[in-house]
């Protein structure tokens, strides 16, 4: 994989999550977005702090920064506030992919062997992936319509 192919898979992983904002997330009742759901980190409000959480958290080590800790939802308060929130962390993220070069991916973090940066880089597509998975799971068993993120329909332009 090179550089120019991961920052391919982020803008899919960016563009979806902002479909997945824009579309499912935002029209959604308050009481909608924090029902206790009993599945991986529980309601909807969960998932969206926990995604943001991580990406930064493994973004934050690959830039060589301080790893936050990890974040507790109910601090958060409204979408809007966690929407902000998620899209300064998105611009770090892509203030990171633009500088970011072939030889990069081979960095070690933090001198841990199996974290290389583009393991890391991967990791994140994959965590993102499985809780936008799960989100729309649990959107859909509320009775919100859903739509598919298979990256096969991202490359014939269906999404």
């Amino acid at each position: 994989m090179t550089a120019e192919h991961f920052r391919e898979l982020y803008e899919y992983h960016f563009s979806l999550n902002r479909k997945l904002w824009d579309e499912l997330v935002m029209p959604l009742s308050k009481e909608q977005f924090v029902q206790d759901l009993p599945y991986s980190v529980g309601s909807i409000r969960n998932q969206c702090v926990h995604m943001m959480n991580i990406d930064d958290r493994w973004f934050s080590g690959l830039r060589g920064e301080e790893v936050p800790g990890f974040a507790n939802p109910v601090h958060y308060g409204t979408r809007e506030k966690i929407r902000a929130e998620w899209d300064g962390v998105v611009e770090k993220q892509r203030e990171y992919l633009a500088s970011l070069t072939d030889e990069k991916l081979e960095t070690l973090m933090g001198g841990d062997e199996p974290f290389r940066g583009w393991r890391v880089l991967q990791h994140v597509l994959l965590h993102g992936m499985d809780h936008r998975a799960q989100m729309l799971a649990m959107l859909n068993g509320m009775g919100v319509k859903t739509w598919p993120q298979d990256y096969a329909l991202r490359l014939m332009g269906r999404i």
